[in-house]
């Protein structure tokens, strides 16, 4: 027997809408259960209650979800749900979280209908939780789960999320154990269209921010994965690599998988910052983003976000008079950026950070005199000449003759 009894996940919120849900299933199993409530609603239950394949009622697609055959049935259920369905909660919200999990629900019903010969009756809510399950992979797929493992002894270990979701409960329990031993009572479609509404929902819900993005999420990680391979196949070309770090003139030096390792360890650390960086501008969480690009220039000198990014971000070092920062913040973004609509006016700009705040006159100087004879509104092109005249007389030089600047 194997169970997972806790993950690694931390809860970012209470999980009230996930405590609820398991409280109702209980609920309404001690309710309906004739070994609890005596055989007064059976009939009722299993004639409005129960999902009927053959001629189902719209309500029965949500109310089979709440019904379980016995205490083991809900016990596994709940398990999953309280394992796994906690740190969905605390990602997704209450409101959203009960909505998906019906959802989960309602599309594992209809998945067993289309799919079983004959008609059958549906109960439990196994298509609910796989959707869920399914939901913590594709937000937390690089975490670990501890399970119970029982075979002559008890003991704990700890094994990936995806090892166990995948390899064990939907290929082994849903997939080779049905083929190979027979499916007995459970309803196994119903699991595995429970499992790819979670994937789908899930991975819908990143792509459109409805859920929170951070670097730990399916899509964060697939990106690493698919820079790191695009990387890897960059320099797989004998004395790319030399050459990337050289010129053009490099010869090609020896493989070293140990410093090969080292490089693509910082590759990845510095995808990854600029990753959160990206996440925290779009969230609107301008200081938590320049922190973090703060932290991303330490490991990677040079290093330029989008062109509406590296803008927010000299704007953001500029409004704290941080000018040391914002001139190099707009530096990157002329210099990575030469030809945007902006680039003629945070040029200017950059110029006077020089001139005024920071007394660089050589730097001013030279950021002033490329402007002045591009500039088309005279309102600025004056501007621009009159901070470049200051700088000129602070470096004792002529004034500018733009008839031969």
């Amino acid at each position: 027997m194997i169970l997972p009894i806790r993950t690694e996940t931390g809860v970012r919120r209470s999980p009230t809408a996930n405590v609820a849900l398991i409280s109702v299933n209980v609920l309404a199993f001690l309710l309906f259960h004739e070994g609890f409530a005596g055989g007064a609603l059976s009939d009722f239950k299993e004639q409005f209650l129960f999902l009927h394949t053959n001629a189902p009622a719209v309500t029965q697609f949500f109310t089979y979800q709440f019904m379980h055959h016995d205490v083991m049935h809900l016990a596994g259920n709940m398990l999953f749900l309280w394992v796994f369905g906690n740190s969905v909660n605390g990602k997704m919200g209450h409101g959203p979280y009960v909505l998906f999990f019906l959802g989960g629900g309602v599309f594992a019903g209809w998945g067993h209908a289309i799919t079983q010969e004959g008609a059958s009756t549906l109960l439990g809510a196994s298509g609910a939780v796989s959707a869920i399950t399914m939901a913590y992979l594709a937000l937390f797929p690089r975490s670990r789960v501890t399970v119970l493992i029982w075979f002559f002894i008890i003991h704990f270990i700890e094994v990936p999320a995806m090892l166990l979701i995948i390899g064990k409960v939907i290929i082994w329990d849903n997939m080779i154990g049905p083929a190979t031993m027979g499916s007995g009572q459970v309803a196994h479609n119903a699991h595995l269209a429970g499992y790819l509404y979670g994937l789908v929902g899930a991975l819908f819900m990143l792509l459109i921010r409805a859920i929170k993005r951070d670097q730990f999420d399916i899509l964060a990680v697939w990106k690493r994965w698919h820079q790191r391979r695009s990387f890897a196949t960059a320099m797989s070309e004998p004395g790319a690599a030399s050459r990337a770090k050289f010129g053009t003139v490099a010869r090609p030096v020896a493989f070293d998988p140990k410093k090969r390792a080292e490089e693509d360890a910082k590759i990845e650390e510095v995808a990854n910052l600029r990753e959160r960086v990206s996440e925290a501008l779009e969230e609107g969480n301008v200081a938590e983003g320049a922190a973090l690009y703060l932290e991303l220039l330490e490991k990677s000198e040079g290093q330029c976000m989008s062109e509406r990014h590296q803008l927010v971000l000299a704007r953001h070092f500029y409004s704290l008079k941080e000018f040391e920062r914002a001139a190099a913040a707009f530096d990157r973004y002329v210099t990575c950026y030469s030809n945007s609509v902006e680039a003629d006016n945070v040029r200017l700009l950059l110029g006077i950070i020089y001139a005024r705040d920071l007394k660089d006159y050589e730097a001013a100087d030279k950021h002033l005199s490329a402007m002045v004879v591009v500039m088309r509104d005279d309102k600025r092109k004056s501007q621009c000449l009159e901070w470049l005249r200051d700088v000129r007389a602070a470096l004792g030089r002529p004034a500018p003759d733009l008839s031969t600047e």
